[in-house]
């Protein structure tokens, strides 16, 4: 399937529908597998490039385009209801879920765990965005990075659980933060390309 502009929402499952069964099945296990081998340098260098790239793609985009809604072929480790959106959209998500990951890591580390479960579907985006979402999303990451800095160690006694990869410490929340901006810094980079 090609990536698609269109000004009509196409079919999709719905928010927080999650991931195919098999999908899920080697998603966790790779997962799980990689958070537990990635040091606190590496998941904070692959934060801040992940960050870059993304900063670095929108420039060369008028604003209407970041706007555009494109809908793409589904990516590994994408929900189905995330398929159509803008790169605004995506920015949003991502400002949203690094807000609740800073969170979620103080809290670990302060012995306190978050009482609010952690939902997929909770974290959409705003559909009726424009560019003053830039620079919260970069905002965010500022904050998420000096949270992390903030934190003695990462590797915490307390858990909290992610709906697919179960429960994670703050060592693999941070892991998780660089992971899921390149997950999406995959999806900007086909919406760029259906524009």
């Amino acid at each position: 399937m090609k990536n698609l502009t269109t000004t009509q929402a196409p079919q999709l499952a719905a928010p927080g529908a999650g991931l195919p069964k098999v999908e899920l099945f080697f998603a966790r296990r790779l997962v799980r597998w990689k958070a537990r081998r990635t040091d606190r340098a590496s998941a904070a260098a692959t934060f801040a490039k992940e960050r870059d790239g993304i900063l670095r793609m929108m420039e060369s985009f008028a604003p209407e385009q970041l706007m555009t809604q494109v809908l793409i072929k589904r990516l590994p480790g994408l929900e189905d209801s995330s398929r159509f959106w803008s790169v605004l959209m995506t920015v949003d998500h991502l400002r949203i879920v690094n807000q609740e990951l800073a969170e979620i890591i103080a809290g670990l580390c302060a012995g306190q765990p978050p009482q609010r479960a952690v939902s997929t579907a909770a974290v959409k985006p705003n559909k009726n965005v424009d560019t003053s979402f830039i620079p919260a999303f970069a905002q965010v990451c500022r904050e998420f990075e000096a949270t992390v800095a903030a934190q003695k160690d990462l590797r915490t006694p307390l858990y909290h659980a992610h709906p697919w990869f179960g429960p994670m410490d703050a060592a693999d929340w941070h892991f998780m933060a660089g992971f899921h901006m390149g997950l999406h810094r995959q999806q900007i980079e086909r919406i760029l390309v259906g524009l």
